[in-house]
Formats: structure tokens, sequence, C-alpha cells
């Protein structure tokens, strides 16, 4: 078993798909339209979906803003230096909803950016 991807609910697809592919580096990997249903699938990631665990974008038609609640925590990302990667997130028009530093009560360095919708995106530096 494995994991095959976390789905996120977004009001505005093109604006979050631009922000996982242009923002974050991710690929549009396959999208799908189901009219019956009025929402439209967009999986985009690093890797091919037969890698890794992806993110699923779900836009339904009729809705535009989503309560983000309070079980949600984040998506975490693996980067090389936790400093760069928020630097480019910055030129690109991302937010950094936390600057890069060490955690909390410990030593791991990480930051955090936010996408169009409000999830959070954990970005954690590689030993």
């Amino acid at each position: 078993m494995r994991i095959l991807h976390t789905m996120l609910r977004v009001g505005d697809l093109e604006r979050s798909v631009a922000f996982y592919t242009e923002v974050l580096g991710m690929q549009e990997l396959r999208r799908k339209d189901y009219p019956q249903g009025r929402f439209t699938n967009v999986f985009v990631g690093y890797q091919p979906e037969s890698e890794g665990a992806v993110l699923e974008l779900t836009c339904n038609w009729d809705q535009q803003h989503y309560d983000l609640g309070d079980g949600y925590g984040h998506v975490a990302l693996a980067v090389d230096d936790v400093y760069a990667a928020c630097e480019r997130i910055r030129e690109r028009g991302g937010v950094i909803s936390r600057e890069p530093g060490p955690m909390k009560h410990g030593t791991t360095i990480l930051a955090f950016a936010q996408d169009p919708d409000g999830y959070k995106i954990e970005l954690l530096q590689r030993d």
C-alpha cells in the first residue's frame, strides 16, 4: 500500500493550479471535468502518480469558498534550502505565512507558505 493523493477543495481552479505549478513548481498531471456532478479534478505533483503521492485539486462549480476548519494541518514539501525556496515563492507572487527558521521547541529549519485558498504548505529543509 501507499498514499496516492490528498484532495483539497479549491474555490478558483485556475488560480490554484497556477499557484501549485508556477509558484511551487509542480506539474499538472491530469484534469477531468465531471459535468453531471458539476466539478473538475486536477492532479498536480512533482513526479508521475505512479511514482509518488500527488495533490488532487477539486473545484465544485457552484462553490467559490470553503471554510478550512480547525482539523486541517498542512501539506509538507521537502526543499534543499528553505530560505531560497521562500524567496522564489515571494518572487512568483506567493505568500509566506511563517518566515524560515528553526521550529518551535526544535532545530528543524522550516517555513510556511499559503495557497490562494488559505491552505498551509510547510517547507522543510532536507538534512
